[in-house]
């Protein structure tokens, strides 16, 4: 086991390289702002053509529109799929977030610009695949920045709190983007989605890193949410600690050197820097945190995926998660046509009543998040599920407009809350594996959300094209998928599941009866 021996190097000069605004700007708060902003521009962009499309398409002379539509959305998925390992593996082997995250803002205002001049077809779909990298840049980097940014006890509440952004989204999207297509064309859409990603990349560039705070004495994830104040790093005074290397003390032994968890290969002024071995003085200085990372950074995506596989809860999650981008992203290009063949409904109407869907899901995402925090993910997964399929089912009725938005509404309410607990559920399952952090295990967690979105559009815009009843057909077979999901979390998600709950107390009722 080794031993090294930390000291404070002295910057000079001290309060003079402070960042400014620093307490705020590496505060839990507003790195959740940060985070659930860049997830809500990232729906608004991919949303706000969804009512737009279609009737764009067809003023071009194109046939077959939604299934033309959905291979536009496939095309996004697929972009976010296949840059999703990359993505995982820099981010872990260079330890930042921040520059990530602003590189995939300027992705994203490109592929708009490029979306809004593409003069043809297939280079409508190249637009939608940046818009795809830049998405998977949210997800993995967004999320993990987060989770290292905020207390292990609140990381439920703050990722529902974030995950609410992508309900936000969904809700200004649509009708923003019917609306503007209606008064400005089809440029308009861009123009509002390129002016929020402008704002969102000033947020990026403010927003500070945990491990950048921590070496002006900043921890924005000390217990309980409170910032501890420590000596500046300018600090002339020395402080020692012994650092054991050992795989089942770093945590503990990190946070008591005060060092970053994820420190990048360069050095700061005033960085706290562990000096080489004791025994072993010719070799480079590291970092605590670098020697935390050190079995982590180096994992590929896909290795990810296979150690995650064989546990049931992350396993169930992944499943989940692919239900869930499945059955919302066949409805994205059936829903705009579902409504014209029906009431007649032009993209400003089909906007209006995404609207009224999606406002019920700002409360349930910040709520599930918190209930997850408190009672465990498993109390609230399931439940959210078995509660969204009887609305999924109401859905098909071909009565009243006002029947369709209620039920709609109701259906997005729960099955939205089932999201904020899956994304702690994974925080709390890679905390338990050596070699995995955040960024793999979102970056997992961003695969099969991207595979389930990018072959959902294709098959809803199949089955709707291609059945005498498309539109029953795709939400028996969403309703089917959300069934499969509910048992699937009943069983396995949470440390003791539902199912483990309820078998000791059927068992001794089962015992009082025999009595």
């Amino acid at each position: 086991m080794g031993v090294f021996k930390l000291r404070r190097v002295p910057s000079q000069p001290n309060e003079a390289n402070r960042p400014w605004g620093l307490a705020w700007r590496s505060s839990i708060w507003f790195s959740t702002l940060v985070v659930g902003f860049g997830v809500c521009t990232d729906l608004i962009v991919y949303s706000v053509v969804i009512p737009v499309l279609p009737f764009r398409l067809e003023g071009l002379g194109y046939t077959g529109v939604s299934a033309l539509v959905g291979y536009i959305l496939f095309a996004y998925s697929g972009g976010l799929v296949i840059s999703t390992p990359p993505i995982v593996m820099l981010c872990e082997r260079y330890n930042t977030r921040q520059m990530p995250f602003v590189l995939g803002m300027l992705f994203l205002i490109g592929s708009q610009v490029l979306l809004m001049e593409a003069p043809t077809y297939w280079v409508m779909c190249l637009a939608r695949i940046i818009q795809g990298v830049s998405s998977s840049v949210v997800w993995v980097v967004g999320l993990a920045l987060l989770c290292e940014n905020v207390p292990e006890e609140v990381v439920g509440r703050q990722l529902g709190l974030a995950m609410s952004g992508l309900s936000l989204g969904i809700l200004v999207g649509p009708p923003v983007g019917g609306g503007l297509y209606n008064a400005f064309g089809y440029r308009g859409p861009f123009i509002f989605g390129i002016i929020i990603s402008v704002i969102d990349l000033i947020g990026r560039l403010l927003i500070i890193e945990r491990k950048d705070a921590l070496l002006w004495g900043v921890d924005t994830a000390a217990s309980q949410g409170k910032d501890v104040e420590q000596p500046p790093a300018g600090s002339d005074e020395k402080k020692e600690k012994r650092v054991e290397t050992d795989d089942t003390q770093k945590d503990a032994q990190i946070r008591a050197s005060q060092e970053p968890d994820d420190a990048g290969p360069s050095r700061a002024d005033g960085q706290v820097d562990v000096p080489k071995s004791n025994t072993e003085g010719a070799q480079e200085t590291q970092t605590a945190a670098e020697l935390h990372e050190a079995g982590k950074k180096r994992i590929s995506v896909f290795r990810v995926v296979g150690q995650l596989g064989r546990s049931p809860r992350a396993l169930t999650a992944f499943i989940i998660t692919i239900a869930y981008g499945l059955v919302y992203a066949s409805q994205e290009p059936t829903i705009p046509l579902h409504l014209q063949a029906q009431w007649g409904y032009d993209s400003t109407k089909v906007g209006l009543v995404f609207i009224a869907s999606v406002v019920p899901t700002l409360i349930s995402s910040p709520i599930a998040g918190w209930l997850a925090d408190k009672c465990g993910a498993e109390w609230v997964t399931a439940p959210m599920l078995i509660l969204s399929i009887p609305w999924w089912l109401i859905v098909i009725i071909n009565g009243h407009v006002a029947l369709f938005i209620v039920a709609f509404a109701i259906q997005s309410l729960f099955t939205a809350g089932a999201l904020a607990p899956i994304t702690a559920e994974l925080a709390a399952v890679a905390r338990t594996f050596d070699e995995i952090g955040y960024a793999h295990v979102y970056g997992a967690f961003n695969l099969a959300y991207g595979v389930g979105s990018a072959v959902g559009p294709l098959i809803g815009g199949q089955i709707y094209d291609h059945t005498s009843r498309g539109w029953l057909a795709v939400c028996v077979l969403a309703a089917g998928l959300v069934l499969i999901s509910a048992v699937l979390g009943f069983i396995y998600t949470g440390e003791t599941s539902l199912l483990k709950r309820i078998l000791p107390f059927l068992g001794r009722r089962k015992m009082n009866g025999n009595a």
